[in-house]
């Protein structure tokens, strides 16, 4: 719809022009019916009802007298992006209002009716919330003269999903909900698919499968979580000509699925092929070993191979022990996520350094071994630079299995080159695709050691055993002690400075109960269950006492580049003026992020260059747990941070920079944007 050519009351500067009129004069006390209807730019689309995945319903408030109705939806389309269902429309569509007149309307007057609406305008790369106000006149007329009617409303109303008019049913069996709808043998079903209005019943994106059984069409639906349902309502469309019915379901008896229907619904977005993907998740597991908190275990644990006597056999039986602790401990992790988001959580990799409790024990276990590392007391399990005759075979194993599982969950923070593409892909397949990257991961970490148990050339590349050893162990805590610093830095991050200050105090009782149990040992006084027993009671005197001292700081001031704070709001009015921007998304516990911060980000040059182009930026801090972050990281194929996007000036399709930037990378691209 151009402007020149819309009547008075339309709202046309948004990017869905919006419309508001009445069917026809009405009696006093009757009842009209009210079109509000939208017209969506090209590229652009509205939302349903209930929007799906994401994205935003419709929201009206009118103003006026007598009263206005629930608004009637046409029946959507399905929009598949990035592996997020939106219900949407594409193209024009009409909500259509109820709306009764008051009784004491006198009969040739006219009763003004106006109405704000709010909705979202969305392409498949950005959104724009939107608003109109909007203005229309209801003709109060004698009974029976109501007027010729508007001839769009018939157009209308046959887009509207028709009643059931017959009982349908629900049953649950596990995260499975299938539905039974009465629906004649005779009936034409092509290209199905349920829509339910009510929100965190089903997985939207999930698939769908029809079948039908005499009269009856069976819905097969996958739950969206484990809580309680206990009404499903909704619309069946029929086919690709928008036909649907309404459909209002209570729990009952669903009978057994019959002859199949096609669905010919959308496969989603092309990702790559599942070797490929495991390649990707083995390359960047095979990346997480240089970070500093899995290098020092690492190494000692090689040159523990390098011990004298050692034979191949135990060699090797430390390389697949050490490997299945990893794997396990990946694996874990992963099962853990995708239950999480088939719970309905907004959850990314990583999602276990966004809890301060899960923080608060990370510290104190690298606490732990860092004393450890300097000597200041001895522990055989995990034993990381345990050595010499004194360490069983069964000892042996059990150490190189819970070095694994160690060295998995302190790598796995942040996403790099290779497993990022890897990682967002798993959050997309069906979970045994998923579940195999996971564990693939896993195995890259491991690669490095299992390589040097397996092969003898390279356990006689390594340096042989001397006393050179204990320095190198005690230099080995210099990372490790890093390690324990940044997570005490990343607790007054997540839980403020009397989180942080609780979590100080811990780490020095901590260190003085070890000191006490490594005196008791080099004096041969054996006091490991006295000082496990302390440990476990200030274990729990912690957990009871540290929820209380937990805040949640506020954001840091402006950067360098003046970031805003991301939101999906902001990010579209910034994109609606044509300005280009720059998004990306960081957390304080990914070491990537902060490397490409340091190098590209928060430079001057960069600051200069944007400053001439006028590009906007926003930051995304996914530190702590943020859902409009996740749903945008996932619509772009990310499980986790960093992740950075370029919008091009006039809101073009953007694109996705690589997970390691170069010092001139958005320099560059913003002096590429011409004035």
């Amino acid at each position: 719809m151009r402007a020149a050519d819309a009547p008075p009351n339309a709202q046309t500067a948004n990017h869905i022009a919006a419309q508001l009129i009445a069917e026809h004069g009405v009696a006093p006390g009757g009842t009209v019916t009210l079109a509000v209807h939208f017209t969506p730019e090209k590229s652009y689309h509205g939302y349903w009802q209930n929007p799906g995945d994401a994205g935003l319903g419709t929201v009206l408030t009118w103003t006026g007298p007598g009263k206005a109705g629930a608004p009637s939806y046409p029946v959507p389309e399905t929009l598949l992006i990035s592996g997020l269902m939106n219900h949407v429309y594409q193209s024009d569509y009409a909500l259509l209002v109820p709306y009764t007149v008051p009784a004491d309307a006198k009969p040739g007057s006219e009763i003004p009716l106006k109405l704000k609406a709010d909705w979202l305008a969305c392409t498949d790369t950005m959104c724009v919330p939107e608003s109109g106000e909007m203005s229309t006149v209801v003709k109060i007329t004698q009974a029976g003269g109501e007027g010729p009617s508007d001839p769009r409303f018939d157009a209308w109303r046959a887009k509207l999903p028709a009643p059931l008019g017959a009982a349908a049913h629900w049953a649950i069996a596990g995260d499975t909900l299938r539905l039974a709808i009465p629906f004649p043998a005779s009936g034409k079903v092509e290209n199905p698919h349920f829509f339910a209005a009510s929100e965190n019943a089903i997985a939207y994106a999930a698939p769908q499968s029809f079948s039908r059984k005499g009269d009856m069409l069976i819905v097969t639906l996958k739950r969206a979580g484990q809580g309680a349902l206990k009404d499903l309502s909704g619309v069946l469309r029929l086919n690709n000509a928008g036909n649907g019915v309404e459909i209002s379901a209570t729990q009952g008896a669903v009978p057994a699925d019959g002859e199949p229907i096609a669905t010919g619904e959308s496969k989603g977005p092309e990702l790559p092929a599942l070797p490929w993907l495991i390649l990707a998740a083995l390359a960047g597991g095979l990346l997480l070993n240089i970070m500093p908190c899995v290098f020092p275990i690492l190494s000692l644990k090689a040159l523990s191979l390098a011990r004298a006597g050692e034979s191949q056999a135990e060699a090797r039986a430390e390389g697949v022990f050490y490997s299945a602790g990893v794997i396990v401990a990946c694996s874990l992790l992963g099962a853990l996520l995708l239950s999480l988001r088939a719970a309905g959580q907004q959850v990314g990799w990583a999602f276990q350094l966004q809890e301060p409790g899960v923080v608060a024990a990370l510290l104190m276990l690298a606490v732990a071994i860092t004393a450890n590392l300097l000597g200041l007391f001895e522990f055989t399990v995990p034993g990381f630079a345990s050595h010499g005759a004194g360490v069983s075979k069964s000892n042996s194993a059990r150490s190189a299995f819970a070095t694994g599982l160690l060295a998995a969950f302190v790598a796995t923070p942040c996403t790099g080159p290779f497993m990022a593409s890897a990682m967002g892909a798993a959050l997309l397949l069906p979970v045994p695709a998923a579940m195999l990257l996971f564990a693939s991961l896993g195995l890259g970490i491991a690669l490095p050691f299992l390589a040097i148990a397996f092969v003898p050339a390279l356990r006689r590349a390594l340096p042989r055993p001397g006393a050179w050893m204990n320095w190198f162990r005690r230099a080995m805590a210099v990372p490790m002690g890093l390690t324990a610093l940044g997570l005490l830095w990343l607790a007054s991050r997540l839980g403020g400075a009397g989180f942080a200050g609780f979590c100080l105090v811990l780490a020095i009782v901590l260190l003085a109960v070890l000191a006490m149990l490594g005196d008791g040992q080099r004096k041969g006084l054996g006091r490991g269950v006295k000082a496990l027993g302390m440990i476990a009671v200030g274990a729990a005197a912690a957990a009871i006492i540290m929820p209380r001292t937990i805040q949640h700081p506020g954001d840091e001031g402006a950067d360098l580049l003046g970031a805003q704070a991301f939101s999906e709001a902001a990010l579209g009015a910034a994109l609606g003026s044509g300005q280009p921007a720059f998004v990306y998304f960081t957390a304080d516990w990914c070491l990537t992020c902060k490397v490409n911060e340091r190098v590209a980000i928060e430079r001057e040059e960069t600051r200069e260059a944007f400053a001439k182009a006028g590009v906007k930026v926003f930051k995304g801090d996914w530190t702590r747990r943020d859902p409009a972050i996740t749903r945008y990281l996932t619509a772009h194929g990310a499980a986790g941070v960093p992740l950075y996007v370029w919008y091009p000036k006039g809101a073009k399709q953007p694109s996705q920079l690589p997970q390691v930037l170069g010092p001139e990378t958005l320099a560059e691209l913003a002096r590429g944007e011409k004035s």
